[in-house]
């Protein structure tokens, strides 16, 4: 338990509306290999790592050439996010509020640098992250720990005092494994409760205040999640 001394926050499905446009982009790949996607696939799509769903689909269609199918992911995501990636509600209004009280905040991504970048030059323009971490800024991403752990460490604090927030079950996953608080907002996926993760349905739920009490009480017991519209 202790004081809030730094906020990490997840991009896609969780400040930018873009899991929609990953699934579009995975979708028009997939088709290109002789694949259709259905919600069977979706475990192994959102929130994974380009990666990790490019490994998906080669085992899927029997394909070889994993960097060819990843590299194609990245092209037709990246096309997409740049027509444009609106935000998350309550996302704009809550950074602002971090910003105004000196909170430290930073952006902590499974998305390539390139996807990183294009977010943050649009959406998220203007948003003084602290900095941004994406899938190329450490040697494990997502669900791994070391992006969170890299970016306790970046800032300086324990990450025992930082709250994570995630949309996903590797995003949790990862944040959890780290040692962070993590605030669960789901959007596509159901994220399993824990004993280190409070939930809430949107981000217009949250607050400073809320922040600063889930610090305060830090890995508390496990709690249900809501339930993922569908």
């Amino acid at each position: 338990m202790g004081e809030l001394a730094a906020v990490l926050f997840d991009m896609d499905g969780t400040l930018v509306d873009t899991e929609t446009l990953w699934w579009d982009a995975t979708e028009e790949v997939a088709a290109r290999l002789g694949h259709r996607l259905t919600a069977a696939d979706a475990p192994e799509v959102v929130g994974r790592a380009v990666e990790d769903t490019a490994a998906h689909l080669v085992r899927a269609t029997g394909m070889s050439g994993t960097a060819g199918v990843a590299s194609a992911l990245t092209t037709a995501f990246r096309r997409r996010v740049d027509a444009g990636a609106p935000l998350r509600p309550g996302a704009g209004r809550l950074l602002a509020e971090l910003e105004r009280a000196g909170v430290p905040f930073a952006l902590v991504s499974a998305s390539p640098r390139s996807v990183v970048d294009s977010v943050t030059g649009g959406a998220l323009a203007h948003v003084p992250f602290a900095f941004t971490l994406s899938a190329d800024d450490t040697d494990r991403t997502k669900p791994h720990p070391d992006p969170y752990r890299t970016a306790a460490h970046r800032l300086g604090v324990p990450v025992g005092s930082c709250v994570a927030v995630e949309d996903s079950p590797d995003g949790a996953a990862s944040a959890d494994a780290a040692g962070c608080v993590v605030l669960v907002v789901p959007s596509l996926l159901p994220v399993e409760a824990g004993p280190g993760r409070v939930f809430a349905e949107s981000l217009e739920q949250v607050s400073l205040d809320t922040l600063r009490g889930h610090a305060r009480h830090g890995r508390s017991p496990a709690v249900s999640p809501p339930s993922v519209p569908t």
